[in-house]
């Protein structure tokens, strides 16, 4: 007789416009299958997702859907009740949001979708993910004691498996490395002359949500990628800005600030939205250079061995690529405006040595992947028995 586990999946997106939440779902969602095989049994997936109204790009594998709204957590029909077949809630925390830097009202749903879930004595683990950051009281102590209580709780990056340590020593904390490197795709040829792409983030260009730099970046964004344009274009690039992030909030549409960059500039492409975060992934793997804003965009270039400097806002970052010994990357903080396009112009020109550090890190990602599918199968067949 066939062994079969319900599985949820916490926090995770079938249709965000936000590809890099997807890329996670869909990644993480390829790593469970994976361990399933591997223990032998069958798995069937319920998707609990914030309240996203876009068409999936998950074609199949999904029992269920769950949007998470007020209403589904206050019914006692909604999320309680989806609670009980689950053998295993598997949280990957939106990728960035288990932490105090948001409004208390997203913290307050993070915490509950994951008390409930104890309290139905569901097995929890936290999957690959940053972890905080958390300065502030209850928080602190709610976000600990909940990691303590998981089956195991896993860190995208060292600076996250630190945090654990410090937050709850008594967790079963584990080093993994981001799902997405999982994300499958379809490699795509190489074209004619050298394709720069421009992963614009419409945030940063906006200057963060509140417009006043709210990340406090030492750089002028804004200016940084117009500036690397033109330089990008001296040098003959045929430059394509990227957008990985589509969304009616302006300020924060990658897709609205390429726009307004080709009015400026229009000898670049502007590349339509992606259908799906393997879409994106597929078109970026035939690119020769990209510099890269968000996160999961350049993730989709390294994985894929095309030559990539990420421009962080944030630790997460910093956290990952120095998981894998991968010193080109622009920091949050630190640099000048001129100090970053010197960076970038520089990467650009030496591409083939960013493929060859790229070619080295392979092993840890790897590594990173293994330790969390490794765990998936002890833990399936246990569960399953």
């Amino acid at each position: 007789m066939t062994r079969r586990l319900s599985i949820g999946l916490l926090w995770h997106s079938d249709s965000s416009g936000n590809l890099g939440v997807g890329a996670l779902t869909v990644g993480n969602m390829a790593l469970v299958k994976r361990a399933a095989d591997r223990a032998g049994v069958d798995v069937e997936m319920r998707l609990f997702r914030p309240g996203d109204k876009a068409p999936s790009y998950v074609a199949d594998g999904l029992a269920s859907r769950h949007d998470i709204t007020g209403k589904f957590m206050a019914s006692p029909g909604g999320y309680w009740a989806a609670l009980k077949p689950l053998d295993l809630m598997l949280d990957i925390g939106a990728g960035d949001s288990f932490a105090d830097i948001y409004p208390d009202k997203r913290f307050a749903y993070m915490m509950a979708t994951k008390e409930l879930c104890l309290w139905r004595g569901i097995p929890l683990v936290f999957s690959p993910q940053t972890i905080g950051p958390f300065s502030r009281q209850p928080h602190t102590r709610l976000a600990g004691r909940v990691m303590e209580k998981a089956r195991a709780v896993f860190a995208r990056d060292p600076m996250s498996f630190e945090a654990i340590g410090k937050l709850a020593p008594r967790a079963h904390a584990k080093q993994a490395i981001d799902v997405a490197f999982a994300l499958p795709f379809t490699p795509a040829a190489k074209g004619p002359g050298v394709r720069a792409g421009v992963n614009v983030s419409g945030l940063l260009y906006s200057g963060g949500y509140g417009g006043q730099n709210d990340y406090g970046l030492t750089i002028d964004y804004r200016a940084l990628t117009e500036r690397l344009i033109e330089g990008l274009l001296q040098r003959g690039a045929r430059v394509e800005l990227i957008s990985h992030v589509t969304t009616p909030m302006a300020r924060d549409d990658d897709l609205r600030a390429a726009e307004a960059i080709h009015a400026k500039y229009p000898e670049t492409l502007v590349v339509p939205a992606f259908a799906s975060p393997s879409a994106a992934k597929s078109y970026i793997s035939g690119l020769d250079f990209l510099v890269a804003a968000r996160m999961h965009a350049s993730i989709a270039a390294w994985s894929s061995g095309v030559a990539v400097l990420p421009v962080s806002y944030s630790r997460k970052f910093e956290g990952l690529y120095k998981a894998l010994d991968y010193p080109w990357l622009i920091p949050a903080k630190g640099f000048s405006t001129d100090d970053a396009l010197a960076k970038a112009l520089d990467a650009f020109e030496r591409r083939a040595e960013l493929q060859a550090d790229i070619g080295r890190g392979k092993k840890a990602v790897e590594d990173g992947l293994e330790t969390y599918v490794s765990y998936l199968a002890g833990l399936f067949d246990e569960l399953a028995r």
